[in-house]
C-alpha cells in the first residue's frame, strides 16, 4: 500500500477531515462494463419481508478493508438469512492483465477469495476470516485456510489456477467500477453509501436502520444509541465550511446525536461565536455524553474542554469576519467589495495572472518539501533565467511567535531561508544554502552553509534571523499561503492561478509549462517521478 510517512495523516483538507476513515485507494484507467457480482449466500432461514443489501468493495491485502471484513463477520453469522451479503474487489484491467495496488499477491488473494464465494457461498466468508489473520502473507496462506474451512479443494483449486478465477475477478473490478469505488473499503447499506463506524456494533446499527418494513429480532435486542447535543456553528456564506456533509456524517456516526445547526449570520451565531472566543468556522459543540458513544475514539484526540460541553474546532479554515472575496458584496462594512478590501490581498480570486511564474509552498522541514526543493536546480537549470521562481513558507502566527508543524526549528529555518531569499535573489542564489541545509535539513549546524561553501555572508543571515527582521519576514510570507488556504507542503502554483502536487523535475516542468506554451525548455526531457517507489507525479505531503 502507498502509505506516506507523514508527520500527520489527513485525507482531506477539510472541516470535516475527522469524520473521514482512512482507506488504500487507487485510481483505475480503461473502458470495462459492469456484468456479474459475487453474493454470499446465507444458510439461516429469512425472517423479514426483504432483506437489506450489504455491499463491501475491498483489496484482500489492505489493512483497512481486512479491519471492516472483521468487523462485519460476527454481523453476518447475527442476521443470517435476513442480510443479502455482496463482496467484490477493487482493481484495474489493462488488457488481459488484472492489476492491483498491492500488486501480483494480491490479486491471487482475491482469486481466491471469490472462488471461494463461488464454491462454498454459505461459508466462504470463513476463509477470508482466516486469510486476513495474516493478511501480509496472502496468497500463500489460501490453502491451508480453505484447508481448515473445508472449502471444495478440487474446485477451488481449478477455479484459482485457471481461467474460471480470472473471468470471476475481472467481473468483480467491473461491478467496483460502475459502483465508482475506488478506496477499500468502500460500503454500500441499503442503496446508500456508509460512511459511519466500522464495528461490529455500527454495522448491525447501520443495517438495522435500513430495513423498511419488519426488522429481524436483533434490532429489538440492540441497546439505543447514547444521546448527546451536538451544535454545529457556520457561515451559510461559507464555501469550503461544507455544513450539510457535516450534518449527513454526523448522523451517520452518531444515531443519538441530537444535532442544531446555528448560521454566523443570526444574532444567536454571533453571541454564540462571541462566547466561544474562536476566530475561525466550522465550529462543533459536543455534550459530555458523547464519550460514552460508540464512536468517540474517532474524535477523541480532537476535542477541547468548553465549559459543560467539548469542543472542536480543529480544522476551521473560514474567518466569518473578514470580507468574502468572490461574492460581490461589502462583507465587513467598511465600503470596500470583495478585491478592494485588503483582507483579499492575498485570496486566489483576487490573483492577477503572471506568466511564467512558478511558486513553491514548503515547510522548511517537511521531508517531501525537501524533495520538491532539490528538484528545482534542475528545473532553474532547465529554464535557463526564464521564469520567476518564489518560496514561501506554511506557518501560523502565535503570541509573539510562531508554530510550525515540525515545531520551533522549523520556524528557525523558515525564517533563514526567507532571510537567504531576501538578500541573495539575483539568479536565484538562495537556493545555494537552501540546497545545502536540505542535506541535513534537521542539523542546527546552518553555519556550514554559508560562508566559502556557498558564498552567502554568515553575518547578514545571523543578523536579519536574530532580530526583528527575519520575524517580520516570515510574519508577512505566511499570509499568502493562509490566503490561499494553502495546509500541504509542497503546493505549487503555475501563473498565480493554478495549483499543482508534484515532487520530480518533469512533473513540475509539464505543470509549469500547461499553462506557458512556447516556453523555451519545455521540450526537453527532465528527470521524472521514481518508479522503484511508485510514486507518480503526486508523491506525499506533509499537512
Amino acid at each position: 500500500m502507498k502509505m506516506a510517512k507523514t508527520f500527520r495523516a489527513v485525507l482531506i483538507a477539510l472541516p470535516v477531515v475527522f469524520l473521514v476513515f482512512s482507506g488504500c485507494k487507487v485510481g483505475e484507467k480503461g473502458d470495462t462494463k459492469s456484468t456479474s457480482s459475487t453474493t454470499a449466500a446465507a444458510s439461516a432461514e429469512q425472517t423479514v419481508d426483504q432483506k437489506v443489501k450489504v455491499e463491501f468493495y475491498v483489496m484482500s491485502m489492505c489493512p483497512f478493508g481486512v479491519k471492516v471484513e472483521d468487523a462485519i463477520a460476527p454481523v453476518l453469522k447475527k442476521f443470517g438469512g435476513d442480510l443479502d451479503f455482496e463482496l467484490d474487489f477493487i482493481g484495474s484491467i489493462k488488457g488481459d492483465k488484472l492489476t492491483s495496488l498491492h500488486k501480483e499477491p494480491e490479486v491471487k488473494g482475491n482469486i481466491a477469495q471469490i472462488c471461494a464465494n463461488k464454491y462454498a457461498p454459505e461459508t466462504y466468508f470463513e476463509l477470508v476470516s482466516c486469510m486476513n489473520k495474516n493478511y501480509r502473507q496472502i496468497p500463500g496462506n489460501w490453502e491451508k485456510c480453505a484447508k481448515d474451512t473445508n472449502m471444495p479443494m478440487d474446485k477451488m483449486k481449478a477455479c484459482y489456477e485457471g481461467q474460471e478465477g480470472k473471468d470471476l475477478m475481472k467481473a468483480s473490478f467491473e461491478k467496483a467500477k460502475a459502483r465508482k469505488a475506488s478506496g477499500s473499503p468502500t460500503i454500500y447499506i441499503g442503496g446508500a453509501q456508509y460512511r459511519g463506524g466500522r464495528t461490529e456494533k455500527a454495522f448491525t446499527r447501520a443495517i438495522c436502520a435500513a430495513y423498511k418494513s419488519k426488522k429481524p429480532k436483533v434490532c429489538a435486542d440492540l441497546p439505543p444509541p447514547v444521546k448527546f447535543p451536538v451544535t454545529i456553528l457556520s457561515d451559510a456564506r461559507c464555501k469550503e465550511c461544507r455544513t450539510n456533509m457535516i450534518e449527513q456524517q454526523m448522523k451517520s456516526l452518531f444515531p443519538g446525536a441530537e444535532i442544531k445547526v446555528i448560521d454566523y449570520g443570526t444574532d444567536e451565531g454571533k453571541k454564540l461565536f462571541a462566547e466561544l472566543g474562536t476566530k475561525q468556522l466550522p465550529v462543533m459543540l459536543f455534550g459530555k455524553d458523547v464519550e460514552k458513544a460508540e464512536n468517540y475514539a474517532r474524535l477523541q484526540r480532537s476535542l477541547k474542554p468548553h465549559g459543560d460541553k467539548l469542543m472542536h474546532a480543529r480544522w476551521a479554515r473560514f474567518d466569518p469576519s473578514k470580507e468574502i472575496c468572490d461574492n460581490k458584496q461589502d462583507d465587513t462594512g467598511n465600503g470596500k467589495v470583495d478585491c478592494d478590501d485588503g483582507d483579499c490581498k492575498y485570496a486566489l480570486a483576487c490573483r492577477k495572472d503572471a506568466d511564467k511564474k512558478l511558486e513553491l509552498f514548503v515547510m522548511s522541514q517537511c521531508p517531501y518539501g525537501v524533495k520538491a526543493l532539490d528538484a528545482m536546480k534542475e528545473v532553474l537549470d532547465n529554464f535557463k533565467g526564464k521564469i520567476d521562481f518564489k518560496v514561501n513558507f506554511i506557518a501560523t502566527e502565535e503570541g509573539e511567535g510562531f508554530r510550525a508543524l515540525h515545531g520551533q526549528p522549523e520556524v528557525d529555518e523558515n525564517i533563514r531561508e526567507l532571510c537567504a531569499i531576501k538578500y541573495y535573489p539575483k539568479n536565484h542564489k538562495y537556493m545555494d544554502y537552501i540546497l545545502c541545509r536540505n542535506k541535513n535539513i534537521r542539523s542546527n549546524e546552518w553555519k556550514s552553509c554559508t560562508g566559502k561553501s556557498t558564498g552567502i555572508d554568515t553575518k547578514k543571515i545571523d543578523k536579519c534571523f536574530s532580530g526583528k527582521e527575519g520575524k517580520d519576514l516570515l510574519r508577512k510570507n505566511i499570509k499568502i499561503a493562509q490566503g490561499l488556504k494553502v495546509t500541504g507542503s509542497p503546493t505549487w502554483y503555475a501563473n498565480n492561478k493554478f495549483r499543482f502536487s508534484g515532487l520530480d523535475p518533469e512533473t513540475i516542468k509539464n505543470n509549469l509549462c500547461r499553462y506557458n506554451k512556447g516556453l523555451k525548455g519545455c521540450d526537453n526531457k527532465l528527470t521524472g517521478p521514481s518508479k522503484k517507489k511508485g510514486r507518480g507525479g503526486g508523491g506525499g505531503a506533509c499537512k
